[in-house]
């Protein structure tokens, strides 16, 4: 493969700049520019030169192939943080043969020399995007391989029970009898039961990776954007005495106890003659019934009942001038608002409790082929038994990227960072 260098910090200023390079040359190549490094995974202090020009100090280091986080050699130059000396380096790694690495291209080339599987890539790639404390400790799981080590005792079942399907077969007209072990019929329940629970954890386990939102609606004028605005603590939305202000939906992320969430602040909803308040009303009922969960918020706690689904919450605004409802709340002081953001986490907290480790429909998707392959398992002859345990398998050999993984590799690694 080519060499190929990158800037594995984020570019811009700063204490140090680590810029990486991966493939055969990379010792060969890092050493033309700071001097000898004998050692592997040890840091040595040296001038950066090329062609005789100083460029800068640095710690420099390799890994030997097989023992990188690419499986291939691998080079580090920790810089100082000027952008300068970055681009300099980079122009005399092009004058040494190497070449910029693609966004992904280094945790590609781990997949592809066996460092990584596929989920674990997946988990990796969750855990550079990860905004709370849930999303962090559920990529970490995946990306240190907790899912893997799960789908090979799944596996190991498999084999077990389609070596003695194999038997059956293949010893018919001998002494070993022809029908199938009880045995089998054991580890395909005790299978199809785990692979169904980890199904059924998955959309939680999604929600959390993906966030939760959460609408916001209910008439003109009844502080939905002031409620924002104090959940955000800054001005996001517009704020007038004048019905009709929201005209789009306004959003804001939030961490709530570590659970990813989205607020999004819609149009109030009434009739309306004005044909943008109208769009806007429009969109604010459609990504309400999209939402995870509705805040109904009014001066008189009402709710919408054509958008009410079971445990959406019914607040009551304005609660500094009086209010009456279980829920109420006031942007001015921000009184309730507390009480409001528990019973929330409290509802979302209920939802992912449950959650497993397939979060994306990718994986999703090849836990079902295993569910579809075991799907009456219990009543087919020998023959067909043998092959639906061998395509539960295949389906499991996909979920780490065993087999065809080209044609979603490039949708997966486009959503890396240059570096990584």
């Amino acid at each position: 493969m080519d060499l190929i260098f990158a800037e594995a910090t984020p570019p811009g200023r700063g204490g140090v700049s680590v810029v990486r390079l991966s493939g055969d040359r990379a010792r060969a190549v890092a050493e033309t520019l700071v001097g000898s490094m004998p050692l592997s995974r040890h840091a040595y202090f040296r001038a950066v030169t090329h062609e005789g020009e100083p460029i800068d100090q640095a710690l420099a280091m390799w890994f030997a192939a097989g023992a990188s986080f690419t499986g291939e050699e691998v080079a580090e130059l920790h810089l100082h943080g000027a952008p300068v000396v970055v681009r300099r380096v980079g122009a005399a790694l092009l004058d040494l043969g190497a070449r910029p690495a693609d966004a992904g291209e280094f945790t590609r080339r781990a997949f592809l020399h066996g460092r990584m599987d596929l989920a674990e890539v997946e988990g990796l790639g969750d855990l550079l995007v990860a905004e709370t404390e849930s999303q962090r400790k559920l990529a970490l799981r995946a990306a240190g391989g907790e899912l893997a080590r799960k789908l090979a005792g799944w596996r190991d079942m498999l084999i077990e029970a389609g070596a003695l399907v194999e038997v059956s077969v293949d010893f018919a007209d001998e002494d070993v009898p022809d029908e199938v072990p009880p045995r089998v019929f054991d580890l395909v329940a005790t299978l199809r039961q785990a692979l169904q629970q980890e199904l059924d954890g998955s959309r939680a386990a999604e929600r959390v990776r993906a966030g939760f939102d959460i609408a916001i609606i209910g008439p003109p004028n009844a502080g939905k954007s002031s409620f924002l605005n104090r959940l955000a603590k800054r001005d996001v939305a517009i704020v007038s005495d004048r019905a009709g202000t929201t005209r789009d939906v306004i959003e804001l992320r939030y961490d709530l106890e570590g659970l990813a969430v989205t607020f999004l602040d819609t149009a109030g909803l009434r009739e309306s003659g004005d044909d943008i308040e109208q769009i806007g009303i429009e969109r604010a009922f459609s990504r309400a019934r999209a939402a995870d969960m509705r805040i109904h918020l009014s001066r008189d706690g009402s709710q919408v009942d054509e958008l009410w689904v079971p445990g959406d919450l019914v607040v009551q605004s304005h609660a500094d001038l009086g209010a009456s409802a279980p829920l109420a709340i006031s942007a001015v002081t921000g009184q309730g608002i507390g009480a409001v953001l528990t019973q929330i986490y409290e509802t979302l907290g209920s939802k992912v409790s449950d959650a497993g480790l397939i979060s994306h429909e990718r994986q999703r998707s090849e836990v079902i082929s295993a569910l579809a392959a075991l799907e009456g398992a219990d009543s087919l002859p020998a023959e067909l038994l043998a092959e639906s345990l061998r395509r539960a398998n295949i389906a499991l050999d996909r979920l780490l990227g065993r087999i065809d993984p080209d044609h979603y590799l490039d949708k997966i690694f486009s959503s890396f960072c240059i570096g990584k």
